[in-house]
């Protein structure tokens, strides 16, 4: 396979060379470049004979010379340099499955691409990953992988996955481990299915893996638009309370092999399970703030800690906030504290139920335009309504049912102000810093 390049930066190493756009790229160094990570692997050479075919159909080789780190100056119609790779499992927990019809298409795209998994931190299944991707992670030594595991019963992974590739996840995981890859791995969690005694034998297998890092068991996640899928429970007191009696007892395992945990449960099973969710200090390095295993620990401790050293006056405001119903509680009691050390700031916190996905769906991050506009359509809201920016898109500018910002703010006649999953910035802006 070869690429097509669309610029050549100016002044670039590559720049002299002669290579153009529109020319193709075939090789640096003699390795053939297929995509992204060849290609930003072999480009950090000092010395690199660049081979490519120009608009004449003539193959011609340049040598360059630059330093470790320094870019060829290459540009290429996408980012991979190639199609983005799509899922080709039915899992029965899919969220993507469950989304209503009429959204914007891109939502409805399902990656399972390992090049993402590298590059951007998206969780693979390894299902559809071929052997020379596999010898390619090992020879470059691309680490770490994020892997989408849900069970080590290969029967049990192919029924759950739907995909007769399915079963062979554990072959794979073993020679990453053993070429020294590490591998933070997530579990979604069904009642009845891939808990209980499965979740038991998943774990067992998987921290005897010692490259496997973080394991994150998640509950699955149910809209109200299921029609024609697999019959599946919510998890309720008792569930959750029993996984995470399990992650427990092989955390101890861990702590033994290891001296530090390794398997953790999202703060959604500790909410369910009407369980004190762990210190920050628990977490470690946070290997899956993004499984929102932490999340509610971290961002306490961080907002906590900047409210302690904060010592200016803010001025007198009245703003509000909306988030959804698992978070409602502790943006409240933050809130609280924020307000107490600083009268002058008022503070409303508002719950919004999630009626566009169904009451089950409790995350702030899915938390829609319309649900907003709807239950705060007649509350007061004072200057600036919060919310966090995980609503939003990544361009900041529309949430998941396409109500832009600009229509909320007119709509509720507030002005609206995403903040990012971080403690002092939560703070710095409800005090006024909104830059």
């Amino acid at each position: 396979m070869s690429v097509i390049v669309k610029n050549v930066v100016k002044n670039s190493p590559v720049y002299k060379t002669g290579i153009k756009a529109g020319d193709t790229l075939i090789s640096l160094n003699g390795n053939e470049i297929m995509d992204v990570l060849d290609y930003r692997f072999y480009e950090n050479d000092t010395k690199i004979a660049v081979a490519f075919i120009n608009a004449k159909g003539k193959t011609v080789t340049k040598t360059v010379k630059k330093s470790e780190f320094e870019e060829l100056g290459l540009e290429f119609e996408t980012y991979l340099m190639d199609k983005q790779r799509s899922c080709k499992n039915k899992c029965i927990f899919c969220f993507i499955d469950q989304l209503p019809k009429g959204m914007r298409e891109s939502l409805y795209f399902k990656d399972d691409d390992s090049r993402l998994s590298f590059l951007f931190g998206n969780y693979i299944t390894l299902t559809n990953i071929t052997e020379h991707e596999i010898e390619r992670i090992i020879k470059m030594h691309i680490s770490p992988i994020n892997i989408s595991v849900h069970t080590t019963n290969p029967e049990l992974r192919v029924r759950m996955m739907k995909n007769k590739n399915a079963g062979a996840v554990l072959s794979v995981i073993e020679r990453l481990n053993d070429a020294g890859i590490d591998m933070n791995c997530q579990l979604v969690l069904c009642p009845h299915i891939n808990d209980g005694a499965e979740l038991e034998r998943t774990l067992g297998d998987l921290i005897k893996k010692e490259h496997i890092k973080c394991i994150a068991a998640v509950p699955v996640g149910l809209t109200k638009h299921r029609d024609g899928l697999e019959k599946l429970e919510p998890y309720c007191k008792d569930t959750a309370a029993a996984v995470l009696d399990i992650i427990e007892k092989y955390n101890e395992k861990c702590k033994e092999n290891y001296g530090e945990a390794r398997v953790f449960g999202a703060d959604e099973f500790y909410l369910k399970a009407e369980r004190e969710i762990p210190s920050a200090k628990h977490y470690g390095d946070f290997l899956q703030l993004e499984n929102g295993v932490g999340l509610w620990s971290l961002f306490k401790s961080e907002v906590l800690e900047a409210l302690d050293n904060c010592d200016i006056t803010p001025n007198a405001r009245e703003i509000s906030i909306a988030t959804g119903v698992a978070a409602y509680p502790l943006i409240n009691e933050l809130s609280d504290r924020i307000n107490k050390k600083f009268p002058s700031v008022k503070i409303d916190v508002y719950k919004i139920q999630n009626n566009f996905f169904g009451p089950l769906i409790t995350v702030a991050g899915l938390v829609t335009g319309s649900d907003i506009i709807e239950q705060l359509k007649d509350k007061k809201l004072g200057t600036h309504l919060y919310i966090p920016s995980a609503m939003l898109r990544y361009e900041n500018d529309r949430f998941l049912d396409d109500v832009t910002v600009e229509e909320l703010e007119k709509a509720l006649g507030v002005t609206l102000v995403p903040v990012n999953n971080d403690g002092y910035e939560f703070l710095g802006k409800l005090l006024g810093e909104e830059n």
